[in-house]
């Protein structure tokens, strides 16, 4: 007799998300493997390693024995450093009470929404959106309503249209900025007029702001440094990219102290804690010189800057200059193809590995999202190898 297993419906909402945006990146990786010179340009992980004096500290708590279990919310140094960051960069002050820790912002992601959600509620997201989004609110059962950027404008946030969407199901509107894939930054007097709009119907704006220390020509405003009332607004950050510490898993929320006392709730039926020694660490990154952060932003700009010059002159594509993160989006479709077919041609063709468009919504399915976290003899590699690619079509 065999065992009939059967799983829950939420299994199932994961296994159905659509891993199409990946196919490029699997295929690169089975050339790799193959011994192939592939150039990564897919996955937004910092090529930087993660400043020394970081890994230092890290190691020194290690060996005093910070190894044990930690509060559900975070330790409270880390907390505090967090709530000091944002006092230095609002004008609203930031306590510990409004202080959650989690592994990772993705991860700070889903225990917010996994707390202001129930199945069926509708949270509105403009797009392209981050791939990781949609496997989020499919965990949750929550119903995204998609509210298109303007490709032809910089992907420029469409107010009116957000406000379009809202209905009487809408729970969470949630905003990226700066955006991945788009590097758009969306302004404080925009933020402000949102946030009034969804306190005024008793809906949440929830802003995803890792990118926020990565702005080359504009000024990133929080949704806290831009609103007048908190209550209904809840930041999301960490460290990964700024500080290059993707692999230690460290993000946080900004919250009212009501919803932090149920993200705590949240955390130990989950998580039961982050590990001590990366959370001192952490506070040692965010309360101390932040000159690799300012290093690693400036080089980030000029292989935009490189990026955008050397792609230029080819006439079948447009890139879009972004305002922050470590991305370049290209609109494709002068070749006669959509995202993913270029991005496959360009694979086969010339070994280069890009992200499809359309990973991000059906909004940039003409586009493929190039990737800066490659060190400049790569990235001029990637830049003749694209070249040569466009010239033989």
């Amino acid at each position: 007799m065999t065992f009939d297993a059967s799983y829950s419906a939420l299994s199932h909402r994961l296994l159905d998300e659509d891993a199409g945006g990946w196919e490029i990146h699997d295929r690169a990786v089975e050339l790799q493997r193959d011994g192939e010179d592939v150039i990564m340009l897919d996955v937004g992980d910092p090529d930087f390693r993660t400043p020394e004096p970081i890994i230092d500290n890290a190691v020194s708590h290690l060996r005093v024995g910070r190894t044990h279990y930690s509060p559900a919310l975070g330790e409270l140094k880390f907390r505090r450093a967090v709530a000091d960051l944002e006092t230095q960069t609002s004008p609203h002050p930031c306590t510990v009470d409004e202080v959650a820790i989690f592994p990772g912002a993705t991860n700070a992601i889903h225990a917010v929404m996994s707390c202001l959600l129930n199945a069926g509620d509708e949270v509105i997201i403009p797009e392209p959106m981050y791939v990781g989004y949609m496997p989020v609110m499919r965990a949750i059962d929550a119903t995204v309503v998609n509210v298109p950027l303007d490709v032809n404008a910089q992907f420029a946030l469409d107010v009116d249209a957000i406000k379009a969407a809202f209905s009487e199901k809408t729970r969470v509107l949630f905003i990226n900025t700066p955006g991945n894939p788009t590097g758009c930054i969306v302004s404080a007097e925009v933020l402000r007029e949102l946030a009034a709009f969804c306190r005024e119907r008793g809906v949440w704006l929830v802003c995803d702001e890792v990118y926020s220390m990565f702005t080359y020509d504009g000024l990133h405003r929080s949704a806290r440094s831009s609103v007048a009332h908190l209550d209904n607004i809840v930041m999301i950050d960490g460290l990964s990219k700024s500080h290059a510490m993707s692999g230690w898993r460290m993000g946080w929320a900004v919250a009212p102290p009501s919803l932090v006392e149920r993200l705590g709730a949240y955390a130990t039926a989950t998580l039961f804690g982050c590990p001590q020694f990366i959370q001192d660490a952490s506070a040692f990154a965010l309360e101390n010189d932040q000159a690799y952060v300012i290093s690693m932003r400036e080089t980030y700009r000029e292989r935009r800057d490189f990026v955008l010059e050397s792609l230029a002159g080819i006439p079948q594509l447009r890139c879009v200059r972004p305002d922050a993160g470590m991305f370049v989006m290209c609109d494709v479709s002068g070749t006669g193809m959509d995202g993913r077919a270029f991005g496959h041609a360009l694979l086969e063709a010339q070994r280069v590995s890009v992200v499809p468009g359309d990973a991000f919504g059906e909004t940039t399915r003409n586009f493929v999202r190039i990737g800066l976290a490659q060190n400049y003899p790569v990235l001029k590699k990637a830049c003749q190898r694209l070249t040569a690619f466009c010239e033989s079509l």
